[in-house]
């Protein structure tokens, strides 16, 4: 039905005739000339209808925003003074020979170049969002994306395998996604958190590297970089060392930055230990954009007489820290107030401060309602150990460890946002050497912080029965400005190591055989040391895309409610239906 897309038309075509496809982006009349806009996946082009053409004219006068149009007309050069620099087909415009409508349309609830649209509205029409160019300029970023790392994977000798969707449910993670079972009654599927068990089966299997980006599924609570089902880029590689998969990974994902986007990224990527993400940046994915680090304090204040600091210190896993703020002493009480309110997001129940107004001046010069709780040489350890100066000023975090490490590092990335205090470019790390659990208060039993098939750290086998809280992994996670885009480690291949990790997990023997009796069986038979890693798709092109949602980035997404607007789904179905699946609504 065409010769040429839209917005590839230029000067290469002039005194050509060309016929195009496209939507109206607009109309204008001017004065007895009407110009359309049209519009197709590459961009516009700008249509002039003459009334010398008398038939396709009275076409023109009929035609509204988003009809569907063929047009077969002559490239012309704009007129001077009419060129638009920003488009491809910015020096040329199409003198009508022929129109056709090939579609009406009714108004549209917003115009395709709106930049300030609900997000609702935006939802419930996807069909018509996805026609504004930031929406396409996104899902063909996605595509190219996916197909470098395909060419990338490709090349380094990895095979694309298909894993189930409909498989067991081992409800170790997040909440799985159930679906019922006509044929066996009273029996369910989960859809995968992960194809975690089945990659590793492929490693036994002998495929030596695998990759799959696959669709995953986990009913947990949303956020902005969060959905129910989300993209995953599932990698596993038998014979290799962590550090091995790591250099190939960075050498993937630089190859991807650095020929999708306009900043380079540099390898190798710096590692840190999980302990010093904690430590001096209260985040197991810290952005290194930011330059303020957290400064420890809690062995300095178990005697001190302020009651917040003191029990904190003395707590068992507790801690008090501070967050030094270059020229912070500009904050007025109100902005502090509202750092006070912002930290109380997670949990923390104040937010104490000391402005240093002039260190030349002593006491004197500082100036905070703790401060006559606080002997001098407390307050001489503080202001050497944050390495304050004249016009910053020094915010405290005193509590549970969990608490105070989460509403810190918070804290640290928005005060670097607010005071644009952020560095451009992208800032990618390793961090390495997590702990192997994590302690569940509320239930009193330890969690696997990445996942109960991750190997321990050499020499910490032995740790698992006697001392867990100190065992370390040999997992890492790849961090991107403050966002973790990949999570790996070396599996365990070891049949006697898994049985201790469910006996840590207090997964019973019978439970564990019942659960993942088909993975222990398959160690048994000459598994190779393996290892690997998952990206998440969906984050890497909301960073690449600078985007604050994955929702951009993705073709039809769900809202926070776990809905999608456009087809109303989730939706009651009939009787008949649950009937046949043995299901009835209580």
């Amino acid at each position: 039905m065409r010769t040429n897309y839209c917005g590839l038309i230029d000067t290469q075509y002039l005194n050509r005739t060309v016929t195009l496809c496209g939507w109206v982006h607009r109309r204008r009349d001017h004065g007895g000339v009407i110009f359309i806009d049209m519009r197709d996946r590459e961009g516009l082009v700008q249509i002039v209808c003459d009334p010398d053409n008398i038939s396709a004219f009275q076409i023109a006068e009929k035609i509204r925003n988003e009809f569907v149009l063929k047009i077969t007309g002559l490239v012309r050069h704009r007129p001077q003074g009419t060129i638009n620099t920003n488009l491809t087909s910015g020096e040329i415009e199409v003198l009508t020979k022929s129109i056709e409508i090939l579609n009406t349309s009714l108004t549209p609830p917003f115009m395709m170049d709106d930049e300030h649209l609900s997000e609702t509205v935006r939802l419930e029409h996807r069909y018509l969002d996805l026609r504004r160019p930031q929406m396409q300029k996104n899902l063909r970023l996605r595509y190219k994306v996916t197909m470098e790392i395909r060419k990338f994977l490709d090349q380094k000798g990895f095979i694309d395998v298909e894993t189930p969707v409909l498989t067991k449910s081992t409800p170790e993670g997040a909440r799985d996604y159930l679906v019922s079972s006509r044929i066996n009654a009273g029996q369910f599927f989960a859809l995968p958190q992960s194809p975690q068990l089945f990659k590793q089966l492929l490693m036994v299997s002998g495929f030596d590297r695998y990759y799959q980006i696959t669709k995953c599924f986990r009913d947990e609570d949303l956020r902005a970089d969060r959905q129910p089902e989300f993209t995953q880029i599932d990698i596993e590689t038998s014979f290799l060392k962590a550090s091995e998969i790591m250099t190939l990974m960075e050498e993937m994902i630089c190859n991807l930055f650095n020929s999708k986007s306009q900043i380079q990224i540099q390898a190798p990527f710096p590692r840190m230990p999980f302990s010093e993400a904690m430590l001096k940046y209260g985040s197991d994915k810290p952005d290194l954009r930011v330059p303020l680090i957290l400064t420890e304090l809690t062995d300095a204040m178990t005697e001190v007489e302020f009651k917040v600091f003191r029990e904190a210190a003395q707590k068992s896993g507790g801690r008090v820290a501070a967050l030094c703020i270059p020229q912070g002493n500009k904050l007025s009480r109100k902005e502090i107030d509202d750092y006070t309110n912002f930290v109380g997001i997670y949990g923390a129940k104040g937010l104490a401060y000391i402005k240093i107004n002039s260190l030349k001046e002593g006491l004197k010069g500082l100036q905070s309602p703790i401060l006559k709780f606080l002997s001098e040489k407390i307050i001489k350890t503080i202001l050497e150990r944050t390495s304050a100066k004249d016009g910053d000023l020094i915010f405290f975090g005193a509590d549970k460890l969990k608490i105070v490490n989460e509403s810190l590092g918070a804290l640290r990335v928005k005060i670097g946002q607010d005071l644009g205090l952020i560095e451009h470019g992208w800032k990618p790390l390793w961090v390495v050497d997590f702990p192997m659990f994590d302690r569940d208060e509320g239930e009193n039993k330890w969690q696997a912080l990445h996942h109960p098939f991750t190997s321990p750290a050499d020499g910490h086998e032995d740790l698992l029965e006697t001392e867990p809280s100190k065992a370390l992994s040999k997992a890492f996670d790849m961090i991107l400005n403050g966002s973790e885009i990949g999570g790996g480690s070396i599996r365990i291949h070891r049949r006697d190591i898994q049985l201790k990790v469910f006996k840590a997990l207090n997964i019973k023997t019978h439970e564990a055989q019942e659960k993942f009796g088909f993975l222990l069986e398959a160690l048994q038979y000459g598994a190779p040391p393996h290892g690997g890693i998952a990206f998440g798709l969906d984050r890497i092109i909301t960073l690449m895309a600078d985007e604050e949602s994955i929702r951009d980035v993705i073709a039809f997404p769900k809202t926070q409610r776990a809905q999608c607007l456009l087809t109303q789904a989730p939706s009651s179905v009939d009787e008949k239906q649950l009937k046949e699946l043995h299901i009835r609504i209580k």
